[in-house]
């Protein structure tokens, strides 16, 4: 992901100033280790890397080129707590990248009731089709103008990372694991 800026990214487009004390992460494109926590940097950006308006499209960018390895499922969502409970404010199942691996930038529509926050950590996760399994995760904040009442939605579906459920390689198959996502238990935030 490039844009909206993930957090400590070296490559990102409108990057906030870097917290005091931290680093550039050349390694943001890799897949989540088991030795690190979820999207790799909990501390947030000093300022929001974008500021979004719920009941609007936003749009989210990855690098050309890199590896799409077959697209994937993959979730965006966001956490009102400091990272302790993410809602999933949309998804793609399969085709994450689209039907060529090549769509490398992702456009939805907010909803409408999302609460606004000065700062809501986004989260943007990916569970590979094929190649070894892993689990991609970037992480930043935004600025959210929207409502003051919680909101209801699906929680995150985490996989291939520590001791979570291992979604198999698609092989062919773009609905392989989605009952992980669809069984997702429902979560409010806010």
């Amino acid at each position: 992901m490039i844009s909206p800026c993930p957090r400590y990214s070296p490559r990102g487009i409108n990057c906030p100033n870097l917290p005091p004390g931290e680093q550039l992460d050349y390694s943001l494109s890799s897949p989540l280790a088991n030795n690190q926590e979820l999207c790799k940097h909990n501390k947030p950006w000093p300022t929001p890397a974008a500021t979004w308006t719920a009941g609007q499209q936003v749009s989210v960018k990855f690098a050309p080129g890199g590896a799409p390895h077959g697209g994937g499922h993959c979730q965006f969502s966001f956490s009102y707590d400091g990272g302790k409970k993410y809602v999933v404010v949309h998804e793609i199942m399969g085709h994450c990248f689209g039907a060529d691996n090549n769509q490398r930038d992702i456009s939805f529509t907010l909803p409408a009731g999302l609460p606004g926050a000065k700062q809501a950590d986004f989260m943007v996760t990916w569970v590979n089709a094929i190649g070894n399994r892993e689990f991609y995760c970037w992480s930043t904040n935004v600025a959210i103008n929207g409502g003051s009442t919680p909101f209801t939605g699906k929680e995150v579906t985490i996989a291939n990372w520590r001791t979570y459920p291992v979604i198999a390689e698609f092989q062919g198959n773009f609905n392989t694991g989605v009952e992980h996502y669809k069984n997702a238990k429902t979560i409010t935030v806010g």
